[in-house]
């Protein structure tokens, strides 16, 4: 189901605060969703680095996710990369609520 460009990915009760989660979007991709401080964030489930699961790292810091295989952080509000191996940052997805406690996200442009 989309709504505006917002597509259901889930729903915030399936979501611990601080542990990322992958979600499928409709056309097959897949993306790692995290609560921190209330507040829902969406982006890519694939380190730029070498592609492994985001949705297998760990938060490291209020805000920061660390992949799990070579240890690349990313701002998950952004998507910008803090520590390398990677260079690119991660593609972000706008998310929200509803108030059934529906999480849905879309692209950024």
């Amino acid at each position: 189901m989309t709504e505006n460009g917002f597509q259901r990915v889930g729903s915030l009760d399936e979501l611990a605060d601080d542990v990322p989660v992958a979600a499928q979007l409709q056309d097959g991709d897949e993306i790692c969703l995290v609560k921190v401080q209330g507040k829902v964030y969406a982006f890519q489930n694939r380190c730029t680095h070498a592609e492994f699961p985001m949705s297998d790292g760990e938060m490291v810091d209020d805000f920061v996710i660390e992949c799990g295989l070579h240890g690349a952080q990313f701002d998950v509000r952004t998507g910008k990369v803090l520590e390398l191996p990677a260079t690119e940052d991660l593609p972000c997805f706008e998310a929200k609520v509803d108030g059934q406690g529906g999480v849905w996200v879309k692209r950024r442009d």
